[in-house]
């Protein structure tokens, strides 16, 4: 496992203080507040460790209510809702300064047998034909956000290419985009774990891929955007030890908000889970 990979581990693993109640640590990825993944992945992992063995998150529905403070860690309290004969539902306050950040409702189930189907997954050229999101920055150079360079760079614990050449970066307007995704290093063979990374990491280009449709990026300095809410659906086993794509279409933009979804597929063309979020698109006067 790569020394950043272990640290992103290290912050998705929780200190427990009470029954139900955790704390688990901030990181500074150079965005002026806490990055929503993280939030995401402690919550879904405070979450789970609370529910019955053998029963892993099939969706779950979050709101983000305040931006998180960088200088402090995040307490996450969960309450049980249910614990039924298949299902378990948990609800999940994460809280700083005395106030809650962010809620979280959660269902897990088991494993059942019953009817399958799946679309199929988009024509997409592979992840070696494109540059990582950290080459490009890089080829940037000065251009990037000193904190971005000094704070994101390093601690890229998930790769992310753009299938995007130079060319569609710079004029391709089109609500879709995809994007490869896998861990810089060898993740433990535990299911909870990697379902929590890939929270973490379906917050990143998620939000910003509804300003592709307005020629805009997230490096426009008129440009205001907050997550308001992120769901998620997991449909099959996760790996990101290996490729996956995150197929993301916007439908909809209006009233300073923001729609994307996005659908997560294997190698092998199979669907892993699906996104939905909607956000805050302001533009301010510069």
């Amino acid at each position: 496992m790569s020394a950043v990979l272990d640290k992103l581990v290290n912050l998705l693993t929780l200190e427990q203080l009470d029954d139900g109640l955790y704390r688990g640590e901030s990181q500074d990825l150079g965005f002026g507040h806490l990055f929503g993944g993280q939030v995401l992945g402690q919550a879904l992992a405070a979450a789970q460790a609370t529910v019955p063995e053998g029963r892993h998150v099939h969706s779950y529905h979050s709101y983000f209510l305040r931006a998180g403070d960088l200088s402090l860690p995040v307490i996450y309290d969960v309450e049980t809702l249910r614990d039924g004969g298949s299902f378990s539902a948990r609800r999940v306050s994460a809280i700083q300064h005395g106030r809650p950040i962010f809620f979280m409702t959660a269902s897990f189930q088991g494993e059942e047998p019953g009817l399958e189907h799946q679309v199929t997954m988009p024509q997409v050229a592979p992840p070696e034909e494109f540059k990582s999101e950290h080459e490009l920055a890089l080829e940037l150079g000065d251009k990037l956000p000193q904190q971005l360079r000094e704070r994101y760079l390093p601690n890229q614990a998930i790769e992310l290419r753009v299938a995007e050449d130079a060319a569609q970066r710079a004029t391709d307007c089109s609500h879709t985009r995809n994007i490869w995704m896998r861990a810089t290093g060898n993740v433990a063979d535990d299911d909870h774990l990697h379902q929590f990374l890939l929270s973490y990491a379906s917050d990143f280009n998620f939000l910003t891929s509804a300003l592709k449709p307005h020629g805009r990026t997230m490096f426009n300095a008129n440009m205001k955007l907050a997550t308001i809410d992120h769901s998620m659906w997991f449909h099959r086993k996760v790996n990101l030890n290996e490729w996956l794509l995150f197929s993301i279409d916007c439908p909809s933009t209006g009233n300073a908000r923001g729609l994307v979804r996005g659908q997560i597929f294997d190698t092998e063309g199979h669907l892993v889970a699906s996104a939905v979020q909607e956000g805050l698109m302001r533009s301010r006067a510069k």
